[in-house]
């Protein structure tokens, strides 16, 4: 592959593509229950595009697939077979390419002289997202085996590549047992591949579970093919000292997307206001890469295209 190293090592910053929940919801659309957005990959899978269109041209680099809450279980116990899942995890990849060629087709010379063509990034979310019980904020698993985690993960990272990801974003781990599958399935079975991993984390010094970022940065230097570490999906006040902290455990580049400052509930699927200002994403991710070189900035949950169309213009306008 190299594609997604050699954009790293090219570009001053990459931009994500922004949370796809929250604009399905801001768009009406009812995203409750265990399949949570995936269930619009069934339903209305043009929304699904069109949301990518609106990232990409507000300048997403990175096309992330809309995999997250779609897996091989989740999709079967929601009535699908085998064979119907799989198509439905396919079709992820699929409407984001057919969303990166439309706008970029559409975008001038000038436009496009100012940043790269977007990559397609392969969501595997956790096991967390499959559970639907908010453990993507407490890594609490259960008594799963490192074995049964690398089963739930790998048929979907075959579809993905299947399907001619560039690039597999390992987004959203709360849980150290199952970096260490991730980590251990790729160099296995997918020795190919390049990929980014964030956590979640509650603390600065520590993952979702309680694993210490000394842990999970020492587990992540050891593989070759992750090329940027990162935390996502959590609130913008713990991440000045959890990055200060990575930046002196890896040489990895660095990946940020927070939420928006404010607290999911996990039992009620809802938001609760933010416990204190923050500073909006711009500001954050400025400092962010002046300070700790953060290469790859997004934002998570509650940010919208314009979040992410302000990234742009703040590191490319």
């Amino acid at each position: 592959m190299g594609t997604f190293k050699g954009l790293l090592e090219n570009q001053d910053v990459l931009i994500l593509h922004g949370a796809l929940g929250t604009e399905l919801e801001a768009l009406g659309y009812d995203i409750s229950g265990k399949l949570w957005s995936a269930k619009y990959l069934l339903e209305e899978p043009s929304i699904i595009q069109e949301i990518h269109e609106t990232y990409i041209a507000a300048g997403a680099d990175l096309v992330t697939t809309s995999s997250y809450q779609a897996t091989l279980p989740g999709l079967q116990e929601a009535g699908l077979s085998e064979a119907e899942a799989n198509a439905i995890i396919a079709q992820t990849v699929a409407l984001a390419r057919a969303a990166r060629d439309k706008v970029w087709a559409s975008i001038s010379d000038a436009e496009k002289s100012k940043r790269p063509y977007p990559l397609i990034s392969g969501d595997v979310g956790p096991y967390a997202a499959y559970l639907a019980n908010g453990s993507e904020y407490t890594g609490d698993y259960g008594n799963i085996s490192k074995e049964e985690l690398k089963n739930f993960h790998r048929p979907r990272i075959e579809i993905l590549l299947k399907q001619g990801v560039d690039l597999l974003a390992l987004e959203t781990i709360p849980n150290a047992l199952e970096a260490e599958s991730l980590v251990e399935l790729l160099a296995e079975e997918f020795p190919q591949v390049e990929a980014y991993i964030s956590f979640t984390i509650q603390e600065s010094s520590s993952i979702s579970d309680g694993t210490s970022l000394e842990a999970v940065a020492d587990l992540v230097n050891s593989s070759e093919q992750i090329m940027a570490l990162g935390i996502n999906c959590s609130s913008p006040l713990l991440f000045d000292a959890a990055l200060e902290k990575l930046a002196s455990l890896t040489n990895k580049y660095l990946v940020t997307y927070p939420n928006s400052g404010e607290v999911y509930d996990g039992q009620t699927q809802t938001w609760k206001p933010k416990d204190v200002a923050a500073k909006d994403l711009v500001e954050n991710s400025h400092y962010w890469h002046n300070q700790f070189q953060v290469k790859v900035l997004g934002g998570c949950c509650r940010t919208r295209p314009n979040d992410i169309k302000s990234l742009y213009q703040t590191f490319r306008g």
